[in-house]
């Protein structure tokens, strides 16, 4: 059993262009397997069916439906063994032997071998998924035996057994990659398979029970159906309609609606909303380089005020981009800046900015115009004066190339090794200034290289350094929801936005 120290790792803004209409859910009757029709909604839909270019979060009902992983997340917050049933690092963490079970065919009847594990491990970091640099790290995959796998890497990656039950860790028919068309005919080993002749790709997705799968306990259902309801409007009026038995909803602004209708609330806390105040260095924004100005930027924010503004109370205010299932969490930085523009004002006066000076930031419609009015006014309030450019649907391109010194934004609390390489170590993705200090990279890499205990330790510091120097402006843990119907009990993931295909089975 491994001990998760966080939660997942993707940014959270999607074009949502698509609106599903949703099919009649008949939860089952209650015995694994025995069940009628499970009827999910989704607020967006694959890609592509190939685990080479899939992605995971909101889109991970869609593979887990049809493809095994190599290992499990649980509700629990363990990682546990799927069609890996041990694995064990050697002394120095660079190599990662796994070994497989033998008891596992794909619904075209081949057999799961250490060569097509391999096989799909290399298509994965050789192809198009944007979770392609989870194994940047790794030097070599190798089929020791028949059913013995083993990943080298360059250096250790704390975060690897994370990746391999996520979209990293899929695995598909060797056959049916040879065939070519995994992107519209996947084929995989696990509780059920994709039926293309009855889906509407982007609208609805469709699934029989896989009658040869290996784990019939987690396999509840006789009918698996996913609908895309990519708006609010269309998530709600498929609630009401009884139209689906669980649905993944855009915003908690409906929960009373929800309720109303008889359904459960079912929840999670995986993101974080604020300012990424990421020219730390101040090469577009001067005033970003001096740390009391970050600091007053902190101050200036009042987020019990936001979180009710912007999510009816809904979630829980905090100043760390860390999660509470985090070893790096510390209950006392969630209120290290309080709401004080006087304060804030003062640390501005000090940086020599009494005058206030004017921050750039992009702005998108999917945020909504309430959220920038609110920014507005609370950094007027200590005179600093507000500037956007809508990118439009380039706003994470140009955010990312860099062309903002800060932003609004909701980004996955990640486990600690990935939120590290998402959005703090010099070439994280969400630190495209390439801000970096001795300081911090030198407990990047006791982390990197230490055991569990010096990680815990090191993560704490790392932790407490970005919120005293103000790397970030975080606001608030936002709350994810998947509400259910009365006949349908949905356990929760500490580490994705959707809950696994396995926990989500009949009440009854």
């Amino acid at each position: 059993m491994f001990r998760w120290k966080a939660t997942a790792a993707t940014f959270a803004i999607a074009a949502l262009a698509l609106t599903g209409c949703a099919g009649g859910g008949d939860a089952g009757d209650g015995g694994d397997g025995s069940g009628g029709t499970l009827t999910l909604g989704a607020i967006i839909e694959p890609l592509t069916l190939d685990p080479a270019g899939s992605e995971w979060g909101n889109r991970s009902p869609y593979y887990q439906a049809m493809y095994d992983t190599l290992l499990v997340a649980t509700p629990e917050g363990t990682i546990e063994p799927w069609l890996a049933t041990a694995w064990e690092y050697n002394d120095d963490n660079t190599v990662l032997t796994m070994t497989l079970r033998d008891d596992v065919t794909f619904s075209d009847g081949s057999e799961l071998t250490a060569d097509v594990v391999v096989e799909n491990l290399q298509r994965f970091k050789d192809g198009t998924s944007p979770d392609a640099s989870y194994f940047a790290l790794v030097d070599t995959f190798e089929a020791v035996d028949e059913s013995t796998v083993a990943i080298t890497l360059s250096e250790p990656n704390p975060a690897l057994l994370n990746y391999l039950t996520r979209d990293a860790g899929l695995i598909a028919s060797s056959e049916a990659i040879a065939a070519g068309d995994l992107a519209t005919n996947p084929v995989g080993s696990g509780p059920y398979i994709y039926d293309a002749s009855t889906s509407v790709p982007g609208t609805s997705y469709r699934y029989t029970a896989n009658p040869d799968y290996w784990n019939p306990d987690v396999q509840h259902y006789d009918n698996l159906v996913i609908n895309v309801l990519s708006d609010a409007t269309a998530a709600l009026n498929a609630i009401k309609a009884g139209e689906a038995n669980a649905v993944k909803l855009l915003t908690s602004n409906d929960l009373a609606e929800v309720e109303a209708a008889g359904w459960t609330i079912n929840s999670n806390e995986l993101d974080f909303a604020g300012l990424l105040l990421l020219d730390r260095d101040g090469v577009q924004a001067e005033a970003l380089k001096d740390v009391r100005v970050r600091q007053a930027l902190n101050y200036a924010f009042d987020r019990e005020g936001l979180l009710a503004a912007m999510e009816n109370g809904n979630g829980t205010v905090t100043g760390q981009v860390f999660p509470e299932s985090s070893a790096a969490y510390d209950p006392a930085l969630d209120d290290y800046y309080g709401y004080d523009p006087e304060k804030a004002r003062e640390l501005l006066a000090e940086a020599g900015y009494a005058d206030g000076f004017t921050l750039s930031m992009p702005s998108s419609a999917f945020f909504g115009s309430t959220l920038y009015t609110l920014i507005d006014q609370q950094l007027a309030d200590i005179g600093v004066t507000t500037e956007y450019t809508d990118p439009g649907s380039n706003f994470i391109a140009d955010l990312l190339a860099p062309k903002f010194p800060a932003s609004y934004m909701t980004l996955e609390q990640n486990p600690d090794w990935q939120l590290i390489q998402f959005m703090v170590a010099p070439e994280a993705i969400f630190n495209p200034f390439r801000t970096e200090s001795d300081e911090l990279n030198a407990l990047i890499e006791e982390f990197q290289f230490g055991d569990e205990a010096t990680q815990d330790a090191a993560a704490q510091e790392i932790n407490t350094y970005l919120v005293e120097n103000a790397w970030f402006s975080p606001w608030y843990r936002v709350q994810g929801n998947v509400p259910s119907d009365a006949n349908t009990v949905v356990e929760m993931l500490p580490t994705n936005t959707y809950p696994a295909i396995y926990d989500i089975y009949p009440a009854n």
